[in-house]
């Protein structure tokens, strides 16, 4: 049961927010992935493109079909994706196991190829990414329900939006791209009283920048 802070408490007796205890597929994400930082370029790109098929859908379709969706772009591995023609919108128009959205599958491979241009001018999409994360002073003292529901984009989120679609990214708006940061953890918005919230700070002060 949810209590006012936005909480549930499992059959495990750990409180976690309130959508992380809703469902199983829901508590694995929440416990071991949401809010822990990410460097790797290959799950960044992956989250960016996840993230885009969500809009106008829960994320618990797309979390239960992520692994049809790494079968069908090649791992999101982007150099592979930037390689897509026809041939293959065509080919994952008639997936089953995905989103079949014409305008979001044409999205990712125009994502894949500005994110081979942006690696090669930046080093990084990590390092491009986590540019945009916030200062500590920015964000709330305490994180609570209410605070969260009235957040659903920021400046930051905003700026990497604007960044992004200067480089001819698609389906990245800022509360697309705050989900993002969510997800990987350029924030932590575990409410407070999450079990998890004090383990994921924990690995973002030890979490090394990538520059």
């Amino acid at each position: 049961m949810a209590d006012t802070e936005g909480l549930t408490v499992g059959e495990d007796g750990k409180k976690r927010c309130v959508w992380g205890g809703s469902t199983p597929d829901y508590a694995v994400y929440h416990d071991g992935e949401w809010g822990r930082p990410v460097n790797d370029d290959t799950r960044l790109f992956e989250k960016i493109c996840l993230e885009g098929f969500q809009s106008g859908l829960s994320w618990l379709t797309i979390l239960r079909k992520r692994e049809n969706f790494r079968k069908a772009f090649a791992g999101f591995d982007f150099r592979k994706v930037a390689r897509f023609g026809d041939k293959d919108v065509e080919r994952l128009l008639g997936d089953a196991g995905i989103v079949r959205h014409r305008g979001k599958i044409e999205s990712t491979i125009n994502n894949a190829r500005r994110a081979v241009e942006l690696v090669a001018e930046e080093g990084s999409l990590a390092a491009f990414v986590w540019r945009f994360e916030p200062a500590p002073e920015t964000r709330p003292k305490r994180l609570d329900w209410e605070t969260l529901r009235a957040m659903p984009k920021t400046a930051e989120s905003l700026a990497l939006s604007k960044a992004l679609k200067k480089r001819g990214w698609s389906f990245v708006g800022p509360t697309t791209m705050y989900a993002f940061m969510q997800g990987v953890g350029v924030v932590n918005d575990h409410v407070e009283g999450c079990f998890c919230r004090a383990a994921v700070e924990r690995q973002r002060k030890a979490f090394k920048r990538p520059s």
